[in-house]
């Protein structure tokens, strides 16, 4: 036999003990855990405090550093008596809507009640909320006795906020221990951007919803071009007759090509595109408001941005997406977004390209260039410092946007031109 069939041999035979090993260690380690967890770090200086002081005062004969240790130790004895114990409750949290937009409070509560045999002993609990904590006082509670503490959580920007879990809290008066017990799920708060309504814009930037004409001419469709010699192969139910009658040759319609419009929205997440946060604020917003009234009137809606494309389904999806968007560095270009969405979406018939202050005309203009004539190019330009304004950019309209009020005023201006 070789040295690799002995070796293999030998562990084989030792790999049901190693993972009879394994199986029984788990446990252990996560009790270890939850002992040493229950440590602050005001604890465990109290502890290296004490073993510090036992073992000087032992080394050079200081009854004092004795004396001291023993102090260290008695506290944190003290401190254990508050977090030994089983806690026994039934907790829910009620956030009463998971999704708000900026500036609304969200409103929510936590009820707890007792399910021991005994009363329970006062306690605090905690939740969690983004990166802070509420924590809210918890009275001693019979058996069956219900304690329901409301909140409001206030919305001053777009995000999405982890809300829980709700976990109770034992310790001392120190802060030397402490024992938490997790007893709820995490919830999701989405804090929606801000959003308006725009109706009533013109030349179809937003409602034609029958479709618009193209240059591509057809010989069956909606929108009537012209009349042209029959050609083997016809159909004859577009023969104009009258005409045929008059000039004594089969003439029939042709149309012109019309297809359902489909707007699509793209929005450059590069850091350098934009001047501050408010810049961006803006933009996202105006990608919801014109995401939701394409969604209202049924129209086909691709929504982009510097990094990934969006899986567009409802309005609430929508604006879950936008509520997620961040702003990074190196991130590509206005440019490179234009390019992409040209090659991702090649039916649309209208292109938002939504950006900050910081690009300029040369910079929008190639962007605009990426598209080809029969698209429609709208360029949104949010600015904390420029007025809103529309104007041209060969066949592209830019909007600057300081306001969100003033989009649906400014997309009505732009359709006209």
């Amino acid at each position: 036999m070789t040295t690799a069939e002995l070796l293999g041999g030998r562990a084989a035979r030792l790999a049901p003990l190693a993972e009879e090993l394994r199986r029984r260690a788990v446990p252990v380690l996560r009790a270890v855990r939850r002992v040493l967890g229950v440590g602050t770090p005001a604890g465990w200086t109290v502890a290296v405090v004490a073993v510090l002081a036992w073992v000087g005062g032992g080394a050079w004969g200081w009854l004092e550093l004795r004396v001291a240790a023993l102090a260290c130790v008695g506290a944190l004895v003290a401190a254990a008596a508050f977090t030994v114990g089983r806690s026994r409750y039934a907790v829910e949290l009620d956030l009463r809507a998971t999704r708000v937009v900026v500036g609304e409070r969200a409103v929510g509560a936590v009820q707890v009640t007792s399910t021991a045999t005994r009363r329970l002993l006062p306690a605090r609990i905690e939740l969690p909320v983004g990166g802070t904590a509420a924590g809210f006082d918890l009275p001693a509670l019979a058996p069956g006795e219900t304690h329901e503490d409301l909140f409001a959580i206030p919305t001053a920007r777009r995000a999405v906020l982890v809300v829980g879990p709700v976990r109770s809290v034992r310790g001392d008066a120190l802060g030397l221990l402490r024992r938490d017990v997790v007893w709820t799920e995490p919830v999701d708060l989405y804090v929606h951007p801000r959003t308006v309504r725009i109706e009533g814009t013109a030349a179809g930037f937003v409602h034609d919803l029958e479709g618009q004409p193209t240059r591509e001419l057809s010989s069956d469709d909606m929108a009537f071009h012209t009349l042209r010699p029959y050609v083997a192969g016809d159909d004859r139910r577009h023969v104009h007759w009258k005409t045929s009658a008059r000039t004594g040759t089969w003439m029939v319609r042709q149309f012109e090509q019309s297809r359902r419009s489909h707007l699509v929205v793209a929005m450059s997440t590069a850091a350098d595109d934009y001047a501050d946060d408010g810049e961006v604020e803006l933009g996202v917003s105006a990608c919801g408001s014109l995401g939701l009234q394409a969604l209202r009137d049924e129209k086909a809606l691709s929504v982009l941005t510097s990094e990934r494309r969006f899986r567009i389904g409802t309005g609430r999806g929508l604006l879950d997406d936008l509520t997620r968007i961040e702003t990074r560095g190196r991130v590509a270009s206005l440019d490179a977004l234009a390019r992409r969405t040209a090659d991702e979406v090649r039916d649309a018939t209208v292109v938002v390209l939504v950006c900050g202050s910081a690009p300029g005309t040369p910079e929008l203009r190639r962007a605009v260039s990426r598209f080809g004539a029969d698209v429609r190019v709208v360029v949104v330009r949010t600015s904390s410092e420029e007025p809103v304004g529309v104007r041209t950019i060969g066949n592209a309209v830019v909007i600057t946007l300081d306001d969100l009020a003033e989009l649906p005023a400014a997309v009505r201006r732009a359709g006209t031109l």
